[in-house]
């Protein structure tokens, strides 16, 4: 149970920074999250571990943690910052990528000891992290879309815009993560591992982001009552 339980206090970890950096700094806080989950992420998906009974790559929980930040974007700033939030999340992964390739262009001296671990890491970043960012601009703008239409659809029904935050919350994070589960995992994974594999790690990744959508419905409701209590902006 050791996987399981390290994933279990990296959920609870990951999701209290989120409110963490939404309660400090507000929206530039969240920002400023979705950048640094989004890097983080993409190094730590080429683990590949076994945990609930499911063979299945890391990174879920920090990439479903920028869907947690763009709603509460999207429920408590505005559609604008949402997008926002998304491009700069696309630029900070193009930076990172541009650096860590800079980083394997040195010729490392013969007392170095770190830079083979550097090169079998990032030798593979470009690909990781350029599927990642397709991907990401690809879901992430689906996810904010997806929101406001399910927002539009609950105020219609209900005549409150604060109504059945739940539904939109969840009908726009499991319908975009399923997207983000196949795309990225075909494109970050296709050819290296076997179809079996592959397979299984989508659907591992599918199931692992619908249960965070559901346990990160709490999230979206707290960050929304400090948004009133604290004025949060």
């Amino acid at each position: 149970m050791h996987n399981e339980l390290v994933l279990l206090l990296n959920l609870l970890l990951v999701y209290g920074l989120v409110l963490f950096f939404w309660r400090v700094w507000g929206k530039y806080g969240l920002i400023c999250w979705i950048c640094i989950a989004t890097i983080l992420a993409n190094i730590e998906v080429l683990i590949l571990i076994d945990a609930y009974g499911l063979e299945q790559t890391l990174g879920n929980i920090l990439f479903a943690s920028t869907f947690i930040a763009t709603d509460i974007l999207s429920e408590n700033a505005s559609k604008a910052w949402a997008k926002k939030a998304v491009n700069l999340g696309i630029g900070a992964a193009v930076v990172f990528i541009v650096i860590s390739q800079v980083w394997l262009a040195y010729l490392p001296s013969t007392n170095d000891w770190a830079f083979p671990h550097f090169q079998a890491i990032f030798t593979n970043t470009p690909r990781v992290l350029l599927s990642g960012l397709v991907v990401f601009a690809i879901v992430q703008r689906l996810d904010v879309w997806l929101y406001h239409k399910w927002w539009d659809f609950t105020n219609k029904r209900q005549g409150s815009a604060s109504a059945y935050l739940w539904l939109r919350n969840n009908g726009s994070t499991l319908i975009s993560q399923l997207f983000n589960a196949v795309l990225f995992n075909v494109f970050c994974f296709g050819g290296v591992y076997s179809l079996q594999t592959l397979i299984s790690i989508c659907l591992s990744s599918y199931l692992v982001f619908f249960v965070m959508a559901i346990l990160d419905t709490p999230v979206v409701y707290i960050a929304r009552y400090w948004k009133k209590k604290y004025s949060l902006e």
